[in-house]
């Protein structure tokens, strides 16, 4: 594997699930893979889980770690070609990326979007000039439409937790926020569960429709309640507008999940990536309460970097 940045990455989906509940059983089996190899985690963003969960990943399998909060330790970048930089950027990303490629075996990235020019963040162009100028495996710690890692902790923690034998019913529901949110998170868990053993059902206030292409294998309704009927998991996510890009549409009136709406489903596990705003997207009841999996979701995070790391290091 020499890069990931979306479920297209992936060959063998039930493999790499199946290697991450194997890591998740047997966390130093693999302790000398890594060694005198080094993983460089960069980030442009505030992480908590990502960056804990990948660096005690890529150290359970003998990585030398190396965390960077580019934002903050590094020069501004610039990532246009033919840009005279006598502005604000100080580094071109062309030198930026090799010399981190110089230093590092395997890379991870994270950068958000900036939510005001659609055709610029779908674009990932920071992303793709890291593939191109790191000339290193890439892993993506989380992108302007994607959150791989993520995506695939979420697909392992449903996998746990579905009846055996059975086709789980999965609702990916809206819920209210405070601020503009981008649809990485809600883009790459449809795309995963498109490609996953699941009955897809995803479910948002009208103008908050996510792009076709993570859409496809889904039924999409704006009607919860209907959402919610029989639902085996509910994943609860907010995110802004794809079509009035970046916006916020509505304040969410009656869109929280709670247990009373809970009772429509089949006795659902609840879940989210966090952070979570509290009784904003969802309430105490149900983060405290014995539906919620959001801790176990976040434990998962370790073991499906630690996978998709694995296999990163089994191809150098």
């Amino acid at each position: 594997m020499r890069k990931y940045t979306s479920v297209h990455d992936v060959a063998d989906l039930d493999q790499l699930v199946k290697e991450a509940q194997h890591l998740k059983a047997n966390p130093y089996k693999y302790k000398t893979l890594g060694e005198n190899r080094t993983l460089g985690l960069i980030f442009l963003n505030p992480s908590l889980r990502t960056r804990l969960s990948t660096q005690k990943a890529g150290q359970n399998l003998g990585m030398n770690v190396i965390v960077m909060n580019l934002d903050k330790e590094g020069w501004a970048l610039e990532t246009q070609e033919g840009a005279v930089m006598n502005g604000t950027t100080v580094e071109h990303i062309k030198e930026a990326a090799a010399v981190m490629g110089q230093y590092c075996d395997i890379i991870g990235i994270r950068s958000f979007p900036k939510l005001q020019n659609r055709e610029e963040d779908y674009s990932e162009e920071l992303l793709n000039q890291f593939i191109k100028y790191s000339q290193k495996p890439i892993v993506s710690l989380e992108s302007a439409t994607r959150h791989p890692l993520q995506s695939l902790a979420d697909l392992l923690t449903i996998k746990e937790n579905a009846v055996a034998g059975k086709r789980p019913k999965v609702v990916l529901s809206w819920a209210p926020h405070i601020k503009p949110i981008p649809q990485c998170v809600a883009n790459s868990f449809a795309e995963w569960m498109g490609q996953a053993d699941v009955d897809l059902v995803i479910t948002h206030p009208e103008g908050y429709e996510l792009a076709g292409e993570f859409t496809k294998n889904a039924t999409v309704t704006t009607n919860q309640e209907a959402a919610l009927q029989g639902a085996d998991f509910v994943y609860v996510k907010n995110w802004s507008s794809y079509t009035e890009y970046g916006q916020v549409l509505t304040d969410g009136e009656g869109w929280m999940l709670t247990n009373e709406k809970l009772k429509e489903t089949n006795n659902a596990k609840v879940m989210h990536c966090l952070p979570v705003r509290r009784n904003v997207e969802l309430s105490d009841e149900i983060l405290d309460g014995p539906s919620s999996l959001v801790l176990e979701q976040a434990n998962n995070r370790t073991y499906a970097a630690q996978a998709v790391l694995k296999r990163m290091l089994e191809a150098l």
